[in-house]
């Protein structure tokens, strides 16, 4: 199966899971009186978005080069990753907005119900059934190296850890009494702060590649090293690195013999794209800038 299919396909099996379970959570928010599972539902229903952001990515990442695309749709996945992030961002602040004014509302007098069993059943279940399509949704994303589906898979966890949050809430509202019904959005308030990190942590990771960031140093390191190592090349210098979705592409500068026939360097060149290829994968874009070195007796292992 092609990487793109089976990423279309793991993400059809979290938006079916989310779709079930949005329905389940609000219901049972709704019906429990509770504030801290209709926020959860809610945080349910970001992940049901933000599976149709995959998909849509995807979508395009399918689609071979073109004439406005000629490097390709492979950003697509890195912008699909970086509007994940900017979704659960938005989550953390809606819940932790939530959290702080239920809070208020209790500790000013206001009402607040004390939620019944179906809510803290609905937690429980949430956890349970978040946590596997977090594991099985990571487990893909880094066999096929998706940053979208990995980030998609935090989302995930990121709903496991709400629930937490509000199974612990919930049951201290409903098992110690109507003095600890506060429980409920503090516990609200905390899970926040840990779907925020995610978030921003998503966020970071992925910009970087939309605006062109190079490569880690250990990665360029890497590459000049497998340059240097082949026969013929001398001074591989002004390399240029980012990532365009999944794939690395690489702009280096050579130097060859200068007596040396236009199609001999052209062979060198063809063997420097071949090994960076073959470590880097096959999608991999490379151009070699080739230069003559005049002095001979530097050129590496000569010709």
């Amino acid at each position: 199966m092609k990487r793109e299919d089976y990423a279309i396909r793991v993400t059809w099996i979290g938006f079916c899971v989310n779709l079930a379970l949005t329905a389940f959570k609000l219901f049972a928010g709704i019906v429990g009186r509770s504030g801290a599972m209709v926020a959860d539902g809610i945080h349910s229903l970001s992940d049901f978005v933000t599976d149709i952001v995959v998909l849509f990515g995807f979508n395009f990442v399918k689609k071979p080069a073109d004439e406005d695309h000629e490097y390709g749709h492979a950003k697509y996945e890195t912008l699909a990753a970086v509007i994940i992030g900017l979704l659960l961002l938005l989550v953390g602040f809606f819940i932790l907005y939530s959290g702080i004014t239920n809070i208020i509302r209790i500790a000013t007098g206001g009402e607040f119900e004390k939620p019944s069993l179906i809510a803290f059943l609905a937690a429980l279940f949430s956890i349970i059934s978040k946590e596997c399509l977090y594991r099985y949704t990571v487990h893909a994303g880094k066999k096929i190296n998706s940053q979208a589906v990995i980030a998609n898979a935090w989302h995930h966890r990121s709903d496991a850890l709400s629930s937490i949050g509000t199974l612990v809430g919930i049951g201290c509202a409903i098992f110690l009494g109507d003095k600890w019904v506060v429980c409920d959005p503090i516990a609200a308030v905390i899970v926040s702060f840990f779907i925020i990190k995610v978030a921003i942590e998503i966020m970071r990771a992925n910009a970087g590649d939309l605006l062109d960031q190079a490569l880690s140093k250990e990665v360029e390191e890497e590459i000049l090293f497998i340059i240097k190592s082949i026969e013929g090349v001398k001074n591989p210098h002004e390399i240029r690195t980012r990532r365009i979705g999944n794939d690395y592409s690489i702009d280096i500068h050579i130097e060859v013999d200068s007596e040396m026939s236009v199609k001999h360097a052209h062979k060198i060149a063809t063997r420097v794209e071949e090994q960076v290829r073959n470590r880097y994968g096959e999608k991999t874009n490379i151009v070699v800038h080739v230069e003559p070195c005049e002095n001979v007796d530097e050129i590496i292992g000569g010709i």
